[in-house]
């Protein structure tokens, strides 16, 4: 009797606001379950009666009660809920959907949650809706609150969201968008629901959920077989779909080996682990420089691989699996974090290369722990895991990874530190951008010269235009010529000397056709820094370099080619630049993003000088970071090799009056 009520009333249509689905029980789902595993006998046995309905109470009382499964996702013993993410839960009630950080408030998604609703034609606002980034906060709130309607309401979208958004199997060219954002019309809204990437983060995120709302009375028996039969559906449909590499690969990899671990039951569980753990373990050679760097050479992108790759470890280590990876995968993921720790700032934040953002350090010290947890030897790790209080810091101070063409000018790793990180590396992946040369500068604390960063993704013409405006050269610290995006974006190192009282850094790159730019970088007595930028061939046209600096007061001295920051915060610097006659100075549009859909105006300028043969044009400039902007010194540079040598560079630069001569000779 108690089975027939609860199934009568699991049928009555909600009063919450959207259509339902009279849930009735799912029978695929135990052609799925491996009904011989451990713990399931009620389960076997009452399907073999024939009694689907006593079978499904008997497996929901197996999930309800199961403990020999560990997941890493979420710690059940303090479930805390942020305002963010109580506003969240709060708001998806009302079906106000968080689905995009860059677009709040959220939109109204409808009494009846129309889920191809696409108010902005930006293609991450509508992938993103189909991660159901809300879900997660609705099951804090319940589990902190025990109010029903966060369960409730829940259940509701979960299988709301299924019947209206069915898996329509496409191809992987379908998925893709065109170079233009434009949106194809052959199975639209699957590729948006239905994208591995998207199928790969909902079975994540939806590990939390489960344990979160399983001892919900809204959370029946009916449902288990639909959430079961939707999972697997989506790992079958991931491994049949897998992306053809980056990260993407490398999350769907992770996540199917996720599933494959958290539900043991399914027929295919051992299948799954063994598909995501095989994809790990080739793609990390793939994807991993031998120095240590991801080749997509972006630090956001680096950091999310590691994270990829520690989370597949904590969830092997949780269940007994470790043995599975072999130590070629750990040794490599070991050096993506001292790679990374390497090129990040005394504040934890790391530059804003490609696509990348500014993480806080509240993340990074998540990620540290968790870095230690794994690799307890490592001294440095602890170091930077206690902020300086326990373990070891770096034996090394600046440090290149000539493979990925990152190269970390360093004095020191307190706060007071100068820390300049450049980037000249290879091709790189989707999201990098043509800046092969540029450079952020920190010092004391302050990011002087952070770099334009990525504002969106991509979409319609309008959201391209925007997204293309950041990925231009041209907004980058380096040399252009008539302000066009450089064609080849691979450069070379030529020198890498990191230790001495003075490290160097000399790197080319064949930007275009008849011009090869050489970037020459000095750290002058691990106290400032010298840049000779050489721009060699017989193209012509208006060689430009480009200087971009923090948002805040920077004074421009046409005359004297000099830029002057006073930001009031104890840290500053002084640039000059020592340019061939009849170059001008002009300022540019300048942008720096910090977060999506998130920008701010900063200084921008540019030299120009006209080259009309095949002469080079060769510049020198001084930038000086100092506390106290009325301390900068008097500078004057000059070349003692008169014109450009293959192999070999001499310059004098003179601050307030004292000489010091630079140079190299390359073998």
């Amino acid at each position: 009797m108690k089975h027939i009520q609860i199934f009568f009333l699991s049928a009555v249509l909600s009063l919450w606001g959207i259509t339902l689905y009279a849930q009735t029980l799912n029978k695929d789902v135990f052609r799925l379950i491996n009904l011989d595993y451990p713990g399931l006998a009620e389960v076997k046995n009452a399907c073999t009666q024939g009694d689907t309905i006593k079978a499904a109470y008997a497996l929901l009382d197996y999930y309800r009660n199961r403990t020999n499964v560990k997941q890493p996702e979420i710690d059940m013993e303090h479930i805390t809920v942020s305002d963010k993410e109580r506003q969240m839960a709060d708001e998806a009630l009302s079906h106000i959907l968080y689905a995009h950080e860059g677009y709040q408030p959220s939109f109204y998604y409808g009494k009846d949650i129309d889920w191809t609703y696409w108010p902005v034609q930006d293609n991450e606002l509508r992938w993103h809706l189909h991660r159901h980034g809300w879900f997660v906060p609705m099951g804090k709130m319940y589990y902190t609150t025990h109010d029903e309607k966060y369960a409730k309401e829940w259940t509701s979208q979960f299988i709301d969201w299924i019947k209206k958004n069915p898996c329509v199997d496409v191809t992987k060219e379908e998925f893709e968008l065109t170079s233009t954002g434009e949106v194809r019309d052959v199975a639209e809204n699957a590729r948006f629901a239905w994208r591995p990437l998207e199928i790969s983060t909902r079975m994540e995120n939806q590990i939390p959920q489960f344990m979160l709302f399983r001892n919900s009375p809204s959370f029946t028996p009916e449902f288990l077989s639909e959430f079961l039969v939707n999972y697997h559906k989506h790992a079958d449909y991931v491994i049949r779909h897998y992306s053809d590499g980056g990260n993407h690969l490398l999350f769907e990899a992770q996540r199917v080996f996720y599933g494959g671990t958290f539900f043991p039951e399914f027929e295919d569980a051992s299948a799954w682990r063994k598909s995501g753990i095989d994809v790990l373990a080739r793609e990390i050679k793939k994807q991993v420089y031998d120095d240590g760097g991801q080749f997509e050479l972006d630090p956001l992108y680096h950091m999310a691989s590691i994270e990829i790759f520690c989370k597949a470890l904590l969830m092997a280590d949780m269940n007994g699996l470790r043995n599975e990876f072999p130590q070629e995968f750990l040794d490599t993921v070991e050096k993506m974090i001292v790679f990374y720790y390497n090129i990040c700032y005394p504040d934890y934040t790391n530059p804003c290369f490609s696509d990348a953002k500014r993480r806080g350090k509240d993340r990074k010290l998540v990620n540290y722990r968790i870095w230690a947890q794994l690799f307890p030897e490592n001294e440095q790790i602890r170091y930077f895991m206690t902020e300086g209080r326990e373990g070891k810091k770096p034996e090394n101070l600046s440090k290149g990874f000539l493979t990925s063409g990152f190269f970390t000018f360093r004095n020191g790793w307190g706060p007071e530190a100068t820390v300049m990180v450049l980037k000249a590396g290879p091709m790189g992946g989707w999201h990098n951008q043509p800046d092969n040369g540029t450079f952020e500068l920190w010092f004391n604390g302050t990011n002087l010269f952070p770099d334009s960063g990525f504002y969106v993704y991509a979409g319609d013409e309008k959201i391209m235009k925007l997204r293309n405006w950041f990925r231009q050269t041209s907004v980058h610290k380096t040399l252009t010529l008539d302000d066009k995006d450089i064609r080849r974006n691979a450069s070379v190192t030529r020198l890498w000397k990191e230790d001495g009282k003075t490290p160097i850094l000399v790197t080319e790159n064949q930007g275009y056709e008849g011009l090869k730019h050489r970037r020459s970088v000095f750290f002058v007595n691990q106290t400032y820094f010298v840049i000779v930028d050489e721009a060699v061939g017989d193209a012509t046209g208006t060689v430009n370099l480009h200087y971009q600096m923090n948002a805040g007061n920077v004074n421009i001295d046409p005359k004297n080619f000099t830029l002057t920051s006073d930001y009031g915060v104890q840290s500053d610097a002084k640039l000059q630049c020592f340019a061939p006659e009849g170059t001008t100075l002009e300022e540019e549009e300048g942008w720096q993003a910090t977060l999506y859909l998130v920008r701010e105006k900063r200084t921008a300028v540019a030299f120009n000088t006209e080259k009309k043969d095949n002469m080079p044009v060769r510049y020198i400039t001084i930038i000086y970071p100092t506390k106290n902007i009325k301390n900068a010194p008097r500078m004057e540079a000059r070349f003692i090799t008169p014109q450009f040598d293959e192999n070999k560079l001499e310059i004098e630069v003179t601050l307030d009056g004292k000489k010091e001569k630079l140079g190299y000779e390359l073998k």
